[in-house]
């Protein structure tokens, strides 16, 4: 049995594994941020080697009495260094960590995280000895030096995969712990994403800075992430939506953004000053933050926000539009349903009058049948062909109990059962048969219907025909013709864009509709 809103239902189990792989298979944004950060952080620390390592390395070469090489002993071997902290990273969180979470190809990755150790500390060693040549004159024999470098250097590959399996895990059950036993809101589910994506951006960055051992770096990473991630949550959810109803919106917005920057630059130099104890330091720092912020953050804030905000009202005319779509394919069902039932009524009636019970049974049998569709299956957006198709033959053959008394009449169906199971909006047929039997039929003069039913390769071939007859001065809708085909017009228009064709030809004799229709094998919901 189905349980209703107000049933107890089972509660899941809090921690379960099919919630932590969600995390691991599917590709988030945090994915793609990751591995943004990361490639970015390679770019920007091989074109900021500070040229003040690079003194210090020639000095510390001199002083051995040693020749220096710019680019054999400083600039190709920490960019070896850079990449391969760069690939190990990529291994270690998109591939290794990832499958070892989901307990698949163990053992392979443990031989690849083996191997990662032993490149890394191999290239970590090597670079060493073309980085420090001069050690050679500190130790006793060369191979105490190769020792005490590729010693160093498998040291610092060991400290490289405990940090990045340190990252990749904690980042892993962040996403599995913290979200369940908070309730998020809609309003506040963009604010908690884009905050653990700043989260993410931040440890990325200060966690790659500290493996590849750029200190000078890390002050700037670990402090001015953060800073970025709180100045544009101030901007884009306090101050442009207070300021973008404002006049002159665009400066209002720049001298708030300069008077809070100014506000701001003596806590922030205080707060580096706390962590480097030097104010030279602190201050550089304040002032970049500031430029930063300002010619960054401040209109990269303002051009998403006006971006949302575009695609927000977008969304908001699509769903009027949608809305009033819906009103007015509900209203035009509202103006087909009742003219059916009194056209079917006032066939009963006609019956009746002829005193033949069996007949009237007969009638009213199929009349229940047809109130029933209506009343039911009608308000549905799709149904069975063959729903519709039986709706359509009960009311052919309604119509036929007033028209068989009459030699006059011709009547022709050539309806077949259509055996795949294919959906249909429901009211698309009956309205032309309703239309022809409405006009095409004459107690006085010879008339004639023909209607032919045809599927085949999911299209629909609907063709229907009837004499037509001078309307009589005393018809109350002789001006009001049509109305039901125009209905199905726009249905068809609403409902099949350019996957129907509708023809309609009428001539003084005759009235001719086809219709094709492609159908689907699977219901709309």
């Amino acid at each position: 049995m189905t349980p209703t809103l107000h049933e107890a239902q089972p509660q899941p189990s809090p921690f379960p594994m099919k919630d932590l792989t969600e995390y691991i298979d599917k590709p988030s944004t945090l994915a793609r941020i990751e591995f943004g950060v990361a490639t970015v952080l390679l770019i920007f620390s091989i074109l900021l080697l500070d040229s003040s390592d690079a003194a210090t390395a020639r000095r510390l070469f001199e002083e051995a009495g040693m020749p220096f090489g710019y680019y054999s002993n400083f600039f190709y071997p920490r960019v070896i260094v850079f990449a391969t902290v760069y690939l190990t990273f990529l291994l270690v969180n998109f591939v290794v960590v990832p499958q070892l979470l989901r307990r698949e190809r163990v053992t392979r990755n443990v031989l690849l995280l083996v191997a990662a150790y032993v490149v890394a500390g191999l290239v970590f060693g090597t670079t060493d000895t073309y980085a420090a040549t001069y050690l050679f004159h500190e130790y006793p024999t060369e191979q105490d030096t190769y020792n005490a470098l590729f010693q160093q250097g498998f040291g610092g590959a060991f400290q490289l995969l405990v940090f990045l399996g340190t990252y990749s895990l904690l980042k892993y059950a962040v996403l599995r712990f913290i979200p369940r036993p908070l309730t998020i809101t809609p309003k506040n589910r963009p604010i908690v994403r884009e905050a653990a994506l700043a989260v993410g951006v931040w440890l990325v960055t200060v966690l790659l800075l500290m493996a590849v051992g750029a200190e000078e770096m890390i002050l700037y990473g670990a402090m001015l992430v953060p800073l970025t991630a709180a100045f544009y949550f101030f901007a884009y959810y306090y101050l442009i939506p207070r300021l973008v109803t404002k006049r002159r919106p665009v400066r209002s917005y720049i001298l708030w953004v300069l008077l809070c920057l100014l506000i701001s630059f003596g806590p922030v130099m205080l707060l580096v000053l706390i962590f480097c104890n030097d104010p030279d330091v602190a201050a550089g720092f304040a002032f970049f933050n500031e430029g930063f912020q300002l010619f960054l953050t401040a209109p990269l804030a303002w051009i998403l926000y006006k971006r949302r905000a575009k695609v927000t009202q977008e969304i908001g005319v699509l769903q009027t539009e949608l809305g009033q779509s819906t009103a007015n394919l509900d209203f035009l069902r509202s103006q087909i349903n009742p003219h059916f039932l009194f056209n079917t009524l006032n066939t009963l009636y006609g019956t009746a009058l002829q005193e033949n019970s069996e007949r009237t049974a007969q009638g009213i049998q199929m009349l229940g049948d047809m109130m029933r569709f209506m009343l039911h299956e009608n308000h549905q957006r799709q149904i069975l062909l063959t729903r519709e198709v039986e709706y359509m033959r009960n009311y052919i053959e309604l119509q036929s109990l007033r028209t068989s008394t009459s030699p006059n009449i011709s009547l022709e169906t050539s309806i077949e059962d259509v055996v795949a199971e294919r959906w249909i909006a429901p009211m698309l047929l009956i309205p032309f048969v309703e239309n022809a039997f409405k006009h095409g039929i004459s107690l006085k003069r010879k008339s004639w219907i023909r209607v032919t039913l045809h599927y085949e390769a999911d299209k629909l071939y609907f063709d229907v025909y009837n004499s037509t007859h001078p309307k009589q001065e005393l018809d109350l809708e002789k001006d009001h013709s049509g109305v039901g085909l125009e209905n199905v017009r726009q249905r068809l228009a609403l409902l099949y864009p350019g996957k129907h064709e509708l023809l309609i030809r009428e001539t003084p004799q005759e009235f001719f509709v086809h219709l094709t229709l492609q159908l689907s094998g699977t219901a709309q919901q």
